[in-house]
């Protein structure tokens, strides 16, 4: 059986009882299709919280809330009382089963297996309702069939295995209802793909059944050319390569999970952004083909840590730069940006766990340099290193806006800047107006 499209709706898309209702009639188009559900929006965060209450007598009250939010919202999503029994019983099981884990000493694997109930509850109530409209839709559960490995990568042959099994079990079936983000891990225990991994989930489903389309439907027309929270006049990017799209999701476009692109370019199957609340409207295509040249968007991402370490040992030395990294990889702290100089190299990284361990290390390397709360400005397209013009048209934007560093030449598609993040507004607006106004 041939499935054409995985369909992927985000948090907001299915926050409500009428945002459900509105996202079922969208998927009843007759095609055969999987279905990828994350949590209702604030589901997740409300789980985090729960998670790092366990045990605490803070952790009843903030239980009881989200299920006053879920039992209210089954009696807006339901019409018939076998329908509202039915979705009942699930959300007082689910509960249940919270409560039960609550009691537990806090592990990482205790929080994963309380965050993945959220995907339980919207995928199960989203069903309940297709079928109270006598839409003709199967759930399979993304425990039976998504693994992940001891290093949280996806196991592609087991998934293929496992996936293809239950698909050739219902022939007939052309809509399949699934929970994206969670997961099994090697231990079989209840694990998930990280935050923005229904995306992944849908990347994934969709390179294995070879889809004709992977849609990721959000609350947004497609990917804009810069982050419309913060400045005026951005217009939806109509057509991106994949390249272009990883490296905007990588560097702060929140519309599209960085991971999602590789499944799907590995198979040449086209990602669409659409709008859920405008479902006619195009979106954004991701695909191999280039119909563009030049800059195409701008992105930001904060919480950024700019390291510089200077050392005369540098100097014409072999060995040096695998010595520092080698510090980064003992401590499982990537990075994002890099440049060097005859005397020094300069490094950016997002997540500060083992920072000071890490400067300590560095010390016996050279002098080290901190700075915090910086941003990646982050100018994306077709760029080569051969075009004339783009390169200073950038920089002019930055003529009053101070630059900590500069990385261009790893890729053909950014150029990215090291800024601070009190500069990031003014900087993200100066480029704007300076490359496509």
């Amino acid at each position: 059986m041939k499935i054409s499209k995985i369909q992927k709706f985000g948090g907001t898309s299915v926050g409500s009882a009428a945002r459900m209702k509105h996202v079922a009639g969208l998927i009843d188009d007759g095609d055969t299709k999987i279905i990828v559900l994350s949590a209702m929006s604030g589901t997740t965060n409300s789980l985090v919280e729960i998670a790092n209450s366990v045990r605490t007598e803070r952790v009843s009250p903030l239980l009881a809330h989200l299920k006053q939010t879920y039992i209210q919202m089954v009696s807006e999503l339901h019409k018939t009382p076998e329908s509202i029994e039915k979705s009942t019983r699930f959300v007082d099981s689910v509960f249940e089963h919270l409560n039960h884990l609550v009691q537990k000493t806090y592990s990482p694997i205790v929080e994963k297996e309380i965050l993945a109930q959220g995907e339980l509850l919207s995928t199960h109530l989203f069903t309940h309702y297709l079928q109270e409209k006598n839409v003709d839709c199967k759930l399979i559960p993304a425990l039976d069939f998504m693994h992940v490995n001891e290093h949280g990568e996806p196991v592609f042959d087991r998934i293929d295995a496992d996936l293809t099994k239950i698909i050739n079990q219902n022939p007939t079936q052309k809509l399949f209802i699934t929970q994206g983000f969670i997961c099994l891990n090697h231990n079989a225990e209840i694990d998930n793909l990280q935050r923005g991994g229904s995306d992944y989930t849908a990347s994934i489903i969709g390179s294995i059944v070879n889809a004709d389309e992977i849609q990721i439907w959000t609350d947004i027309d497609g990917m804009h050319n810069n982050d419309p929270r913060l400045v005026e006049g951005t217009k939806p990017v109509r057509n991106l390569q994949f390249e272009e799209a990883a490296e905007l999701a990588y560097f702060g476009a929140k519309i599209l999970h960085p991971t999602c692109i590789l499944p799907a370019k590995e198979k040449n199957i086209k990602v669409r952004l659409l709008n859920t609340m405008q479902p006619t409207a195009e979106g954004t295509t991701i695909s191999n083909e280039v119909s563009h040249s030049g800059i195409v968007a701008i992105a930001a991402k904060d919480g950024i840590t700019s390291i510089k370490i200077k050392s005369g040992r540098m100097l014409l030395a072999y060995g040096f730069l695998r010595e520092v990294f080698q510090i980064f990889e003992d401590f499982q702290t990537p990075i994002d940006l890099i440049t060097t100089s005859e005397v020094g190299v300069s490094v950016t990284i997002d997540n500060n766990k083992h920072l000071n361990e890490i400067k300590q290390k560095l010390e016996k390397c050279g002098t080290v340099f901190v700075e915090k709360n910086m941003t990646i400005i982050c100018v994306v397209g077709q760029i080569p290193s051969d075009t004339i013009g783009i390169q200073s048209k950038v920089l002019q934007a930055f003529q009053d806006i101070p630059i900590r560093m500069v990385s261009y030449g790893g890729s053909n598609y950014n150029i990215s800047f090291i800024v601070r993040s009190e500069d990031k507004i003014k900087a993200l607006q100066k480029l704007h107006n300076t490359l496509f106004l």
